[in-house]
């Protein structure tokens, strides 16, 4: 009886074993596949790991996000200085042309102060008509008028007397600029003779001329003498 107790007791505890390893199996069945599949988890383990090229990629994509704004900023600066410059080039030489232009609006009114006071001190009686008109040529405004009523007297007594008279410019200078008006003080020399008589001592005057721009010409407006 005692062995058969034992026996029915064995029995029993291997069955109980039993049923306790197959729950076992069941709820852990990372454990039972551990042993067979320890190759397929290393595999998969391993290609969870990033690679050397996978980090290298993940170090490149930053760098090429944060250069193409670095770039961008390069590119506007670069244009800004070119444009900058455009405009500083535009200006100088907008400038220039000023500088140019005003150099040769001076030149053209001392140029035609002398050529008035060489006009109004150079009178041959053999030619005195085109010498007279002349002066009405280069002249306008109120001097032409008055001059223009005293033209044939002038050319009547330089026939009679036979007169010549040379001017030639010792100084020249603008002395001021308005607009489109300028004051131009002129030294001349005047050599004088008349018939019959000996050549006369030169005789010196400082004229004053007012000349204008009239279009693309300029003239005399008036004429005055000083000290």
């Amino acid at each position: 009886m005692a062995d058969d107790a034992d026996s029915t007791e064995r029995t029993v505890n291997g069955s109980i074993d039993v049923l306790t390893h197959s729950v076992k199996q069941i709820r852990e069945p990372v454990d039972t596949s551990a042993t067979c599949d320890g190759d397929s988890d290393t595999a998969e383990a391993g290609d969870d790991e990033p690679t050397e090229a996978d980090d290298s990629d993940d170090r490149d994509a930053p760098a090429a996000r944060s250069a193409a704004p670095g770039m961008k900023l390069a590119l506007v600066i670069g244009l800004a200085c070119i444009l900058a410059l455009g405009a500083v080039g535009v200006w100088l030489g907008y400038g220039a042309y000023q500088v140019r232009q005003t150099d040769e609006l001076l030149n053209r009114f001392l140029a035609v102060g002398k050529q008035g006071a060489l006009n109004l001190t150079t009178i041959d009686y053999a030619e005195a008509d085109a010498d007279v008109q002349r002066i009405l040529d280069s002249s306008t405004g109120r001097f032409h008028d008055d001059f223009s009523q005293r033209a044939p007297a002038l050319v009547d007594v330089v026939k009679k007397a036979q007169s010549k008279t040379q001017g030639s410019i010792t100084e020249a200078g603008v002395e001021s600029v308005s607009g489109d008006t300028a004051r131009v003080i002129v030294a001349v020399a005047v050599d004088t003779s008349n018939a019959g008589s000996a050549d006369q001592t030169p005789r010196h005057w400082r004229m004053v001329i007012d000349v204008r721009k009239l279009g693309d010409t300029v003239k005399v407006s008036n004429v005055g003498f000083v000290p």
